[in-house]
């Protein structure tokens, strides 16, 4: 997946890639899951903040960690940047956010007498990284399966191929059909009329199948309900919304998210 494109400095030192926004600065380790930001965080470095988000979280897939160990947050709309981005990527494949902040002291764990995790406007939030790091290898991603497709005549077949080998692979069989027929419209969506390069990502949830495909296009699906017979196409996202327990899409720097997630209890039904 392609990285952010902001206005403002974009540099790559080493194995860190660094943004700076108004009075923050964005520093991703491309060799862990942590996120840091130093600075200030008000009200005109949330979107910028915001952004290089979103961006980490689609270009990997797993959960990112936020040390805010360097930084000084000045008003709510600034904090509540964290719980947005939780939000709005609570549906992906494999993702979410944890944030470091050691100046928010959990209850101790009794093992150790150290603080251990606590929850600030909705997200998990540990006094470290050492201890947030600890909790994501404390429980791995079960799986995940990405591919980068072309937007040409195949990629549909491909994507379907991914799915079936995920569903057979995490015991998921009865969510096959259905999720080859999501999987199929989403990414002819992509062909048809995004027309960029796309990534094909899913993971299965506690008893959930998540699918996502990101392309390079800002151009959001709408779904106005049932076509009339007499239109000819426009029923792909009718069929998404059918299969599916739910599905959106997330609007990301240089292009979007569209996501859907399935239950085998639907499948029943």
């Amino acid at each position: 997946m392609a990285d952010v494109e902001r206005p403002n400095a974009l540099t790559v030192t080493g194995a860190h890639n660094e943004a700076i926004m108004s009075s923050c600065l964005v520093e991703v380790d491309e060799s862990s899951a942590v996120v840091r930001l130093t600075g200030v965080l008000d009200a005109a470095a949330a979107e910028g903040v915001h952004g290089a988000l979103l961006a980490r979280l689609v270009a990997r897939p797993g959960p990112v960690v936020v040390d805010v160990t360097g930084l000084r947050v000045v008003d709510p709309v600034g904090r509540g940047v964290f719980a947005d981005v939780r939000r709005e990527t609570a549906d992906w494949p494999a993702a979410d956010l944890l944030v470091a902040d050691p100046a928010v002291d959990g209850p101790a764990d009794p093992d150790t007498g150290q603080a251990g995790p606590t929850t600030v406007a909705g997200v998990p939030t540990w006094p470290t990284v050492d201890g947030a790091l600890a909790a994501l290898a404390a429980a791995p991603m079960a799986a995940v399966l990405t591919a980068d497709l072309a937007p040409a005549v195949g990629a549909a077949r491909q994507a379907r191929e991914l799915v079936t080998t995920g569903c057979a692979r995490w015991g998921m069989t009865t969510l096959t059909d259905p999720a080859c027929i999501a999987i199929t419209e989403m990414v002819n969506n992509v062909v048809a009329h995004a027309r960029t390069p796309m990534t094909v990502r899913l993971a299965p949830g506690e008893d959930t199948l998540h699918l996502a495909v990101r392309d390079h296009s800002p151009r959001r699906p709408t779904f106005g309900g049932i076509s009339p017979p007499t239109l000819a196409g426009g029923r792909g996202l009718l069929l998404i919304d059918t299969v599916t327990r739910r599905w959106g899409s997330t609007a990301v720097p240089d292009g979007k998210v569209v996501w859907c997630v399935l239950h085998p209890d639907d499948e029943a039904a």
